[in-house]
């Protein structure tokens, strides 16, 4: 984060893998029991009430802005890719959906008062322009959750960081590799938000692109379901939460 300071995220890399991704899948890759616990997780570290109104971003196909409609949130979603978009509106067609970037949010200052960033922050080489628009579209008082891979996971530090001599680029753009809670942090906390980091796992995949990686998700979703969730591991786990308010 710190050391990727002013690079800029290819964005029609981006574009192309997710409308490519939408051709073929909706690109939802937690079990539906893993996308209720991310969005218990954002209910809980919130503290927003029902009726808040509450922006999805990276919200892909929609699953979690549904699912924070039906936890009561007043949820709209954004994505970058037009062909996510298009599915998202088939799905929920209740819910307004937005073609847009992370950071150049189409949104007015202050009209927000809940943001989550669905596994968009590992996307960015530098994610101080998200962290200020962030910033800029939160009511004061407002709250928001990102939740993104773990480099200190073994496990996404091997599948997904570059890095690793077991990288696989199958399934993931150019732009990602896990993070690092404190680097996070520190960018989110520059950007005028007071931040927090906690650790997530049990978040069982039912899709990876791997053919080979495929085979060993049985024993992932075990291991990351039992041994991470150990208190002493935590710090370890598969996911980041970094979450914090606009004071």
């Amino acid at each position: 984060m710190e050391t990727n300071a002013g690079k800029k995220q290819d964005k029609y890399k981006e574009v192309d893998f997710f409308d490519r991704s939408a051709e073929v899948d909706e690109y939802n890759v937690f079990t539906d029991e893993a996308s209720h616990k991310l969005i218990e997780s954002f209910s809980s570290l919130s503290g927003l009430s029902e009726g808040s109104s509450v922006v999805d971003l990276g919200c892909g196909s929609g699953v979690f802005t549904g699912l924070l409609r039906q936890k009561g949130y007043d949820s709209v979603g954004l994505d970058i890719s037009a062909k996510q978009v298009e599915i998202a509106r088939v799905k929920y067609p209740a819910i307004r959906f937005l073609e847009g970037d992370v950071e150049s949010l189409p949104f007015s200052s202050e009209s927000m008062d809940g943001v989550l960033l669905s596994g968009v922050v590992h996307h960015l080489p530098d994610p101080s322009r998200c962290a200020a628009e962030v910033f800029r579209i939160l009511k004061p008082g407002g709250h928001f959750v990102a939740f993104d891979p773990n480099r200190r996971n073994p496990f996404m530090w091997l599948y997904r960081d570059r890095s690793s001599p077991f990288y696989s680029k199958a399934g993931v753009t150019e732009n990602e590799r896990p993070i690092l809670a404190e680097e996070v942090r520190h960018v989110f906390s520059a950007a005028g938000l007071r931040c927090h980091t906690d650790y997530l796992s049990g978040l069982a995949y039912r899709y990876v692109s791997s053919s080979v990686a495929r085979l060993a998700l049985p024993a992932y979703n075990l291991i990351d379901g039992t041994l991470f969730c150990l208190s002493f591991l935590k710090p370890y786990g598969s996911f980041v939460l970094t979450y914090g308010e606009k004071q």
